[in-house]
């Protein structure tokens, strides 16, 4: 089977760090002040990386207490679960056979 090397999620969090860092790093040249429409830029682009990142750490929320959730639920009811996967198993080896 292929296997895809998946980032873990502290990486992407590194990585979008990095890139706001870079990014307000461009932003911060004062050279650029001379420039009336960089001003209006920068504001967007500050304004985009505040949304963003506050997005950002929504969906992280999010997604941590789905995987809480799932996580109590398939320790709540682990005969449901096993159910489940025996059924999709059985589903996957039935059409798998039928080929």
């Amino acid at each position: 089977m292929f296997k895809s090397k998946q980032p873990s999620l502290s990486a992407v969090q590194d990585d979008l760090a990095k890139l706001v860092d870079d990014v307000r790093a461009l932003l911060s040249v004062k050279e650029l002040d001379a420039i009336p429409e960089i001003r209006g830029v920068r504001q967007r682009i500050d304004e985009g990386l505040a949304s963003a990142k506050d997005s950002a750490e929504q969906v992280l929320q999010q997604t941590r207490h789905a995987a809480a959730c799932a996580d109590q639920y398939a320790k709540d009811e682990p005969w449901r679960i096993a159910g489940a996967a025996l059924a999709v198993g059985a589903l996957v080896t039935y059409v798998m056979c039928r080929r």
